[in-house]
């Protein structure tokens, strides 16, 4: 977890507890904010990295980058939405089933219960008395199997905040490289440049980023997403460069 100043008195009144409990967090966004960002600038350098490779004109480059910004976000976010969402509905019916064992046979998901504490080390009366609690409430029983056995939470997946944090985190991430192009830089070879800049330095900000937030080593974090990221760019810029040059002896 990511070191920061904190009062734990305070965080482990009963009031706190109860609204801690009441109200779980769930996964954190930044997965799907690193996710989004790093391919937003991956992608939309890719399509510069290409265009600088293919010699293509600065009004290709802005058309192709805001296109890319636009449909490729969307489509991320789409993605990322739905693929949450099936693991939101895999849990949900694992859960349903969970409801149908309680109910069909109870005798041996209570042993299941038992056997999971016993296996904590509760034993004799203390144990017969968490079963017999536990089993008590049939809301109680499934959360716990859910937990305890299958390592499942339903408040691990939100679908909604995932695709919408993917959105914006690759369209303002993507839109970065495509500063130099829009200000209208004079020379391509001095926006690209910029732009070849501007990127490494937000990748390298995203990894940062992430390893102050995990505390993870944050310059070997940073590394990492710039060594990604410009693998990516260089693939994009020999590609462009190399169908330039076989369009170019195709016309000759």
């Amino acid at each position: 977890m990511r070191k920061r100043e904190r009062h734990l008195p305070s965080e482990h009144t009963r009031e706190a507890i109860r609204k801690r409990l009441a109200n779980p967090g769930g996964e954190s966004a930044l997965s799907d904010f690193i996710l989004g960002g790093i391919d937003g600038v991956v992608t939309t350098f890719a399509i510069i990295a290409g265009s600088a490779g293919g010699q293509l004109a600065t009004s290709t480059v802005i058309i192709l980058g805001i296109a890319n910004l636009l449909a490729d976000g969307f489509s991320m976010a789409i993605s990322n939405y739905l693929g949450t969402r099936a693991r939101q509905q895999e849990i949900e019916n694992i859960r349903r089933d969970e409801e149908w064992q309680i109910k069909e046979f109870p005798k041996g998901e209570r042993d299941e219960i038992r056997q999971i504490f016993a296996q904590k080390g509760f034993d004799g009366e203390a144990l017969d008395e968490i079963v017999d609690v536990i089993t008590s409430d049939p809301e109680i029983w499934v959360d716990t199997m859910m937990t305890e056995e299958l390592r499942l939470s339903d408040n691990s997946a939100r679908p909604i905040r995932a695709g919408i944090t993917t959105f914006f985190a690759f369209a303002i991430c993507g839109l970065v490289p495509l500063i130099p192009f829009l200000i209208g830089t004079a020379l391509f070879d001095d926006a690209f440049a910029i732009s070849a800049s501007l990127a490494a330095v937000t990748f390298f900000l995203l990894g940062f980023s992430k390893g102050i937030y995990l505390n993870v080593p944050k310059w070997a974090s940073g590394l990492q997403s710039l060594v990604v990221g410009s693998a990516a760019a260089f693939l994009a810029f020999g590609a462009g460069h190399l169908l330039r040059q076989i369009v170019e002896q195709a016309a000759s």
